[in-house]
């Protein structure tokens, strides 16, 4: 019995296979991350934030009770104020409100032209090119059903004696 195996491309001078990451794109295939502008995304400096520890609540019982690992972030120019408490690890619950408050700040100064804005419109755009498809195989279907009814309709009938 054969074994049929697909052929993964391989990088001149090395032996392993490139991870689908590495890959290149065909041209002609538009990607989402190459969509959205992430050039006004701003940065976090240490200086300007203000990170406090405080006990979570929530199921967990006493591993939650017992220790700090809610974060607080706070950003001191623009005032703003992240929670996290997503998870039981402290380090997680610290990259996770980083991560947040990255957002918050890149939808309050770029507004529309923020990663998330820029996301809303694309899925925007994706479903209305979904419905107009929608739409027009909608169209074919009954333009086929009323053509099918009339040619049906101009046949003679076979007349039974």
């Amino acid at each position: 019995m054969h074994c049929f195996r697909r052929l993964l491309p391989v990088v001149s001078g090395f032996s392993r296979p490139l991870p689908f990451s590495l890959r290149p794109i065909p041209a002609g295939w538009r990607t989402f991350s190459k969509s959205i502008d992430d050039t006004r995304v701003p940065l976090l400096h240490e200086e300007d934030l203000e990170e406090s520890f405080v006990r979570g609540s929530g199921p967990g019982g006493q591993s939650v009770a017992k220790t700090n690992n809610k974060v607080v972030l706070t950003h001191k120019p623009t005032g703003l104020v992240v929670h996290c408490h997503t998870s039981r690890s402290l380090f997680e619950n610290r990259r996770e409100a980083r991560k947040l408050l990255v957002a918050r700040l890149d939808q309050l100064l770029n507004g529309e032209q923020s990663v998330a804005g820029q996301r809303k419109v694309i899925e925007q755009r994706k479903h209305t090119e979904s419905l107009r498809r929608k739409m027009r195989l909608q169209a074919k279907k009954k333009a086929w059903k009323e053509r099918e009814a009339t040619e049906g309709s101009k046949e003679p009938s076979p007349q039974v004696e």
